[in-house]
């Protein structure tokens, strides 16, 4: 509830307006003495001015003329307040009703100072009234924060009176405050507006224990100030110890509000109005910019007390207000540094410079990666040694989730913007590149990336295409991937050919594997009690107890299951030896192939030498009492 006091014990219509402009005390004498305060004029008697204002005393004493019938004027267009602070310093000297509140007390308390109404002209005047009352508004956060934003409009004579450093401590000292500690300050405060929004229904109140307080209670009050003012609010709050989340978590909330374009990307919306957080009215692009600079400057520097999509939020605004330069590389630096929680849509950051070719700033993207992976080598120099072949050796999963989904991240982001013809082949490779092999379990993302590419830019030359594609391991698509590949018509023949080879390798492995499950399904079916042990290269069975876990039956119900998908594999291979066919009469045709691609068609069986007899040589002898059908399939080449 906010804080009022009532002084004077006349009634409050002695003063009445005559016209819009013209204030008359109505008395039985006659006004002798007329202020005039901006375009108002307020006709009034000497004698209870100059008893209480030591200015007024002044300035009717050396305005007064020869002619006594004729009344007094005297300008006052310099008075903290204007007409409306000057209206109730009168009252004051007329000892009329009046209210003082949270927001007329503090140009009231400017004015006085100026009249000079101090207790040097009456006991009680009005310097010491309005100070009086203003302790007490101080006292409550709603009544400190209508008090500060009253500031505004006395700027400086409000700080000059330090109306303005007490009403920041005031609000400070609360926020700052425990809420869990006994005697907080702010119980009444939350406990009255947890009532407010208590809700009635049927006649009964759905009122309890009151809720208690989030971190966050001060934000929306903290909404209203204007920069200058907020910004002492927040420094002061940071020398009182106040946790950087929480004033981060305020600088959002701050920034979402003010900045327009920043708020409309993030679908932040404030539905409050009126209150102490008020109306807010559109800043200019110039004053958005200085805003988000302050903001940025204001920022915590510990890691993760912002979000990155509010810093890349930021980084997009700054580069369309074309904010500061160090402002611009303080954003790519912090989002460079958590770079792993950032989304797709976030680093699409338009391009806005004049010189521009490309429709995102991919150079921005880029810096922010560089950032990232130099932030992350500390981190990945204790880890255990990696090989050659990109195999991590011991490697624990957890340390290396942040750079795979960066890696993610990278491959969408690069098949987004690989559609921008403008999109240089050098600047594609680059980013790409800055990924290390390790962080991508497989390649299916960056196949795609620059399979898009290569369909915006189809005047790339051979060699340029081959380079491209070496980006990729061809060891790491999957089987979708690979099928796409080997009929993919934009990639050059070489890659295609390893894809096919590779693709062969992984075939092979996987049907000699269900071979293997498939005489261990044979033996096994014949006795529960067996299991199967290799001795000297040989395959023995040895006795065991009756008694089969569950886990060991679950183990051969998997093998088996896995078994029931080798048609399919057989079905590919099939596939796959056409194509290689096909692939192999086109080269011929097009020209005799070059020494090395010999060599590679003799490793995948697509010799022209290939004889039935070598063929015969190359079957391994199936053991007695095997099926044809599995004699067919290695027959096949698998």
């Amino acid at each position: 509830m906010a804080t009022t006091k009532v002084i004077g014990s006349k009634p409050s219509d002695c003063f009445q307006f005559q016209d819009p402009n013209t204030w008359i005390c109505m008395t039985e004498l006659v006004s002798d003495v007329v202020v005039e305060v901006g375009e108002m004029s307020f006709h009034l008697h000497k004698f209870p001015l100059i008893s209480r204002s030591g200015t007024l005393q002044k300035l009717i004493n050396e305005s007064t003329g020869d002619d006594d019938n004729k009344p007094s004027t005297v300008r006052l267009d310099d008075i903290p307040g204007g007409p409306e602070a000057f209206e109730l310093a009168a009252r004051f000297c007329y000892d009329v009703r009046m209210e003082l509140n949270a927001v007329n007390v503090v140009p009231l308390r400017c004015a006085a100072e100026h009249l000079q109404m101090t207790e040097d002209y009456g006991e009680g005047n009005l310097v010491e009234q309005a100070e009086s009352f203003l302790r007490d508004v101080l006292g409550s956060w709603n009544d400190a924060v209508r008090a500060l934003q009253a500031c505004d409009a006395v700027l400086p004579h409000a700080e000059d009176l330090h109306i303005v450093s007490r009403c920041i401590n005031s609000l400070v000292s609360k926020a700052c405050a425990d809420p869990t500690l006994f005697g907080w300050p702010m119980l009444e405060y939350y406990t009255a507006k947890s009532l407010e929004e208590t809700v009635i229904w049927n006649g009964i109140s759905t009122a309890g224990k009151p809720r208690s307080p989030g971190a966050d209670w001060w934000y929306k009050q903290a909404l209203s100030f204007r920069l200058p003012v907020y910004k002492r609010l927040i420094t002061t709050m940071r020398s009182r110890g106040m946790s950087p989340e929480n004033i981060a978590g305020s600088l959002m909330h701050y920034a979402r509000r003010h900045l327009s374009g920043l708020s409309r990307h993030s679908g932040y919306s404030d539905g409050s109005r009126g209150g102490a957080s008020g109306t807010t009215t559109v800043l200019s692009d110039n004053d958005q910019r200085v805003l988000l600079e302050e903001v940025v400057a204001l920022l915590p520097a510990e890691k993760g007390v912002a979000t990155t999509r509010f810093l890349l939020g930021l980084l997009r605004t700054a580069t369309i207000l074309h904010a500061g330069a160090a402002c611009r590389d303080a954003l790519e630096r912090r989002a460079g540094n958590q770079m792993e929680e950032a989304a797709l849509e976030d680093l699409l950051i338009p391009n806005t410079g004049y010189s521009a070719e490309t429709l995102y700033d991919v150079d921005c993207v880029q810096r922010m990666l560089e950032q990232f992976m130099m932030a992350s080598t500390s981190a990945f120099a204790a880890s255990p040694e990696i090989t050659d072949e990109g195999q991590l050796v011991d490697a624990p999963s957890v340390e290396l989730m942040p750079v795979t989904t960066v890696a993610k991240l990278v491959d969408g982001y690069l098949a987004e913007v690989g559609t921008d013809t403008n999109l240089k082949l050098s600047k594609f490779q680059t980013i790409a590149a800055l990924v290390p092999d390790y962080a991508r379990a497989i390649d299916d993302g960056l196949y795609r990336a620059i399979d898009i590419y290569l369909k915006a830019h189809p005047w790339l030359t051979d060699s340029e295409r081959e380079h491209l594609c070496r980006l990729m391991n061809c060891q790491k698509l999957s089987l979708e991937a690979c099928t796409h590949a080997a009929q993919n018509e934009r990639l050059p023949l070489r890659v295609m050919v390893q894809v096919l080879f590779f693709e062969q390798l992984r075939l092979r492995t996987t049907v000699a594997g269900w071979f293997f499950v498939s005489d261990n399904a044979d033996q096994g079916s014949s006795s529960d009690n067996c299991v199967l042990s290799r001795r000297s290269g040989e395959l023995d069975f040895a006795a065991v107890s009756e008694e089969t876990d569950e886990e060991g039956f679950t183990a051969r119900h998997d093998e088996l299951s896995s078994a029931m998908s080798a048609e399919e594999i057989r079905q590919r291979v099939s596939e796959l030896e056409e194509e290689c066919s096909s692939m192999r009469q086109e080269i011929h045709r097009l020209g005799k192939p070059k020494s090395a691609l010999s060599q590679l068609f003799q490793k995948l069986g697509l010799g022209k030498r290939s004889s039935s007899r070598q063929r015969k040589q190359q079957t391994p002898q199936l053991p007695p009492g095997s099926s044809d059908k599995r004699r067919r399939s290695l027959d096949l080449g698998c």
